[in-house]
């Protein structure tokens, strides 16, 4: 022990300051913003065809698991039709279910209401949300049918929410649901421990309260995300931009401890 405390006391100050992305940090619900490209699906003819899903998905709507490739977190697809306004999506991955979806129409057919269950991580993460229409479905198609732009996240769990940061003047770090990277600000590639869909993370540090995180998945890029500290330290604004959907999501950060 003495010899520790020697060590700590030989260590300059500032290598002990923490940064201003240091502890535990819970997403503002009522902030969560999509931006872009909209999402776009018809079920129609016993059949449901997502075309701003990369790459495109059209199976039957029979409720039954059907193969899909080229897709980082699911293998197979099932659509259920539950009535006349209501649909349900789940997706596996060697049979394990990945996520699931139940989406509603209101009964002017001008909003969706959606609650998805991610179990990509150590426990499952939920959120609801509204989607505005912004083009009509054709003519015959189920209700849920359109293109659909994210309006408002109105509800999320912790496993969704929360994330853990810490910087150093060589790396970063950050651990949400079981999920996790270290990586060092040195343009190499980091994997992401405990993601079923194999990320790995290259970093970039602009300043002390600004970092660039560049995601891929099978040598494509999937996420642009700047991660902007407060200079009182009390929120972290982020900004995810998705080259392949064309969308870009922000969202705000606030500090828990």
């Amino acid at each position: 022990m003495r010899i520790l405390i020697s060590a700590l006391l030989l260590v300059p100050a500032a290598a002990l300051a923490s940064s201003a992305f240091d502890g535990t940090w819970k997403g503002r619900v009522d902030s969560f913003k999509v931006t872009g490209k909209p999402d776009v699906f018809v079920i129609a003819a016993g059949t449901y065809t997502c075309t701003s899903c990369i790459p495109e998905i059209k199976i039957k709507a029979d409720g039954a698991d059907h193969a899909v490739t080229g897709h980082d977190y699911y293998d197979t697809v099932a659509v259920k039709i539950v009535d006349a306004t209501t649909v349900e999506r789940t997706n596996k991955m060697a049979g394990k279910v990945t996520g699931t979806n139940s989406v509603t129409a209101s009964a002017d057919g001008a909003t969706l209401s959606g609650k998805f269950t991610d179990y990509t991580g150590e426990k499952p993460g939920t959120f609801t949300y509204t989607e505005k229409r912004v083009a009509a479905a054709p003519a015959g198609a189920h209700a849920t049918s359109g293109s659909w732009q994210q309006n408002k996240v109105s509800d999320a769990s912790d496993t969704v929410t929360i994330v853990t940061y810490e910087m150093t003047p060589d790396h970063f770090s950050m651990r949400a649901n079981g999920q996790s990277y270290n990586a060092k600000f040195d343009g190499k590639e980091y994997p992401v421990e405990g993601d079923p869909g194999h990320t790995v993370v290259s970093l970039k540090r602009i300043d002390d309260h600004t970092v660039v995180e560049t995601d891929r998945r099978q040598g494509k890029i999937t996420d642009e995300i700047r991660i902007a500290a407060s200079k009182d330290g009390k929120t972290v604004d982020v900004t995810d931009k998705d080259p392949l959907h064309g969308q870009t999501t922000t969202f705000t950060l606030e500090k828990q401890k």
